[in-house]
């Protein structure tokens, strides 16, 4: 059961990799395509459109489980941490309902679609391409519950890896400094 829950913790970063691996295989063929053979093949670039267009979605959400959404956190460090969270809790909030709409609507604008509504080249009903819409949008309503979970309830700070990555490389960038100074001293 673990190994389960790890994979539906990552399952966004899951499909992410798959579809970037089949949209950059397929733009690749169609260069070769072009480049050598000298001809096109049509479909090629409009499934990679739609491939891409899922995987920023897909991606979104695995932004929101990683908490590595872009937002403006200065105001929130001269507060204490708890405050500081609660007051994210809410803005999240504000985000949850957002994305409640925005799934509704997507769901509306998707029954409403005609069957001959299609793909110019591939022939899909576009019902199923635009179908990302509701399924990335709840599963980021899912991960923003999840990450407050997390650090409302059981005090576990889910933290931007593109900060700590940084914040990381300040600390070694501090503890070389230091490690300099000691050897200057021992001269």
């Amino acid at each position: 059961m673990p190994a389960l829950w790890s994979f539906l913790d990552k399952f966004e970063s899951h499909v992410c990799r798959i579809l970037l691996a089949v949209f950059v295989t397929l733009l690749f063929v169609q260069i070769v395509a072009r480049q050598i053979f000298g001809f096109s093949i049509t479909w090629i670039e409009e499934l990679s459109v739609i491939l891409f267009v899922w995987f920023a979605y897909f991606g979104a959400s695995y932004a929101a489980r990683m908490a590595a959404h872009n937002r403006v956190t200065f105001q929130f460090n001269t507060l204490p941490r708890g405050t500081a969270r609660i007051i994210e809790a809410i803005g999240d909030l504000f985000w949850i309902g957002f994305n409640l709409v925005f799934i509704w609507y997507s769901i509306e604008f998707i029954s409403r679609l005609k069957p001959f509504v299609k793909a110019q080249t591939l022939g899909w009903e576009m019902r199923w391409v635009y179908l990302v819409l509701p399924i990335a949008f709840i599963l980021m309503t899912l991960r923003i519950l999840q990450v407050n979970y997390m650090k409302l309830v059981m005090g576990i700070d889910p933290r931007d890896p593109d900060k700590v990555e940084v914040e990381d490389m300040l600390e070694l960038a501090e503890d070389e400094k230091r490690a300099f100074e000691q050897q200057e001293h021992k001269k």
